[in-house]
């Protein structure tokens, strides 16, 4: 039994989600900090996000994660001591720790999520690791220790993580560098081109993820930024025939690594994921048009995830709360727990 005092983490390149299971709670915030005068915290969470882009020099906004691991660990410990103080109003009492951590990274990268928590000064008791594929499907309610082969992509800000899950392992699995990141960069880059204009990334990303909307709208996408030509800020129209097509070349990354998995996966498996289909779930799996392009390029029913963002975090309290599923979450080897 675990105890009542424990944490399920997502920590997402973009944004960090932490269960709680005290409260059965969840906290999705931006998993940013700044830094003013580089030692001091000026803000962290949503409220570094909205300086973003915004903030003068002595202000450095940053991501403590990228490419799904840890590039800033003093930043990160800082980050997440600060979220569980306020998850805890304050008194941060001794709890154990889940971690998601992606499957296809080095040991080396591993134990630095260990390390992460262990040094954050958050009193763990124990500190234990979960594949972030598993925790994933189980946040999709599908039950990932029966015999059944299942199909997962997470699609997140900076990677794509395709995995193959089966009796509560995961069979296959491949990290790419491609997301939501790489999607902003194309709009950004698009717009550029097009109308010699320059955006900011929170622009693009707005853009990106309103483009289904404004399709149904029959409507361009509305952007303010600074014409290159002549200095000075503008508004423009774009298109939304033209932010699909500069995606489709990312869409297209995805789902060949998608098709490089089920040509590895082993028929009897195969056999299970015909039937079943992809699950789709991450932030940036919401993109329009994707889905619809996965399916017709794989020939596979396409499941989207209810909660596409929360998908690992809901799956690591499927973990603290139901005893079947413990044995999924191990301690790094050499680590103790």
């Amino acid at each position: 039994m675990v105890p009542n005092c424990a944490y399920g983490i997502d920590l997402g390149t973009s944004n960090i989600k932490i269960y709680s299971l005290s409260d059965d709670s969840v906290m999705m915030e931006k998993n940013m900090i700044a830094i003013e005068n580089k030692k001091n915290i000026f803000a962290y969470g949503n409220s570094a996000y909205e300086m973003y882009e915004k903030a003068p020099a002595n202000i450095q906004i940053s991501h403590p994660l990228s490419n799904g691991v840890i590039a800033d660990i003093n930043n990160m410990e800082r980050l997440i001591h600060l979220f569980i103080s306020d998850m805890s109003k304050g008194n941060i009492r001794p709890a154990d720790f889940y971690i998601a951590v992606p499957t296809d990274i080095t040991e080396v990268e591993k134990r630095a999520f260990y390390d992460l928590i262990k040094d954050a000064n958050v009193k763990a008791r124990k500190i234990m690791v979960v594949e972030k594929a598993i925790a994933d499907g189980l946040g999709m309610d599908i039950d990932v220790k029966n015999s059944q082969g299942v199909l997962v992509v997470d699609i997140g800000y900076d990677t794509t993580e395709v995995s193959i899950l089966s009796l509560g392992g995961i069979v296959l699995s491949r990290l790419i560098k491609t997301g939501g990141l790489k999607f902003d960069e194309a709009v950004r880059q698009t717009v550029r081109r097009e109308f010699n204009l320059l955006i900011g990334q929170k622009t693009a990303a707005t853009i990106r993820q309103s483009i289904g909307d404004l399709e149904k709208e029959g409507k361009g996408a509305v952007v303010y930024g600074r014409d290159i030509v002549v200095g000075l800020p503008v508004e423009r129209e774009i298109p939304t025939d033209l932010i699909n097509s500069c995606l489709e070349e990312h869409f297209n990354t995805i789902i060949d690594s998608v098709k490089v998995i089920l040509e590895r996966t082993p028929p009897e498996l195969g056999a299970d994921i015909f039937k079943h289909g992809v699950y789709l779930t991450g932030g940036a799996s919401q993109t329009s048009h994707f889905a619809e392009l996965l399916q017709k390029s794989t020939g596979l029913k396409v499941n989207q995830a209810q909660r596409p963002l929360e998908s690992v975090v809901l799956g690591m309290g499927r973990i603290l709360k139901e005893d079947n599923y413990k044995s999924v979450a191990y301690a790094i080897e050499g680590m103790g727990k």
